[in-house]
């Protein structure tokens, strides 16, 4: 009778465990870490939860696929982003370039003003001199105004770019030399591993012998 127990009291404890080591499992695989959080996180996730043989590490394949994937999309992303900053810098080039166009001829226009007569005409209306500076002084003030505004928009679409291409070029590197670490270590494991094959299937047939 206590041996009928025992074997009952074993065979729910052999029952339970994976149970409850499945549930725990599925509780941390719900944890998004492989899902959001920066291209770093996931590496170290990946790193945490990857298995161990001797010096090596090993990743499962979907794991590495997951992250693969978000890698490329990572890169994707910033190319695109690249690529809008790169129409953005463009674009504000050449209106930086019509306003400088525009300040030169303002400025042509004030020189050949200051040396005609003080009652002028302006669109019809008779104006005088100071009057007329007045209001060109306030045109280029205010042109000179929306192209500090443009250089400024200009140089920080500059610095934005250069940081991007940076990350970009960074993320690219490490996504190759992680590559071909895990590429590495696979094909020694798989050496590795059918050594002992060999080794196992040779002993074997010797002890058959």
């Amino acid at each position: 009778m206590k041996l009928f127990r025992l074997v009952v009291a074993l065979t729910f404890i052999l029952f339970i465990s994976p149970v409850v080591y499945a549930q725990t499992d599925t509780a941390e695989e719900q944890k998004p870490s492989l899902d959001n959080g920066t291209i770093e996180s996931q590496f170290d996730y990946l790193y945490r939860k990857s298995g161990s043989y001797q010096e090596y590490k090993v990743v499962k394949k979907t794991s590495y696929q997951k992250i693969k994937a978000n890698v490329l999309d990572s890169l994707k992303a910033l190319k695109k982003d690249l690529s809008d900053t790169k129409k953005l810098v463009e674009v504000q080039s050449n209106e930086i370039k019509s306003l400088k166009e525009d300040l030169q001829t303002t400025n042509d226009n004030l020189t050949a003003v200051t040396k005609e007569k003080d009652n002028i005409q302006f669109l019809g209306m008779p104006m005088t001199k100071s009057a007329y500076n007045s209001l060109l002084w306030t045109i280029i003030l205010s042109l000179v105004a929306l192209l500090a505004f443009f250089v400024f928009k200009y140089r920080s679409s500059n610095a934005i770019t250069t940081q991007a291409q940076g990350l970009l070029a960074d993320t690219e590197k490490e996504f190759e030399a992680y590559k071909a670490k895990a590429l590495e270590r696979e094909q020694k494991v798989r050496r590795e591993l059918q050594d002992e094959l060999n080794k196992q299937k040779y002993g074997d047939k010797k002890t058959k012998k």
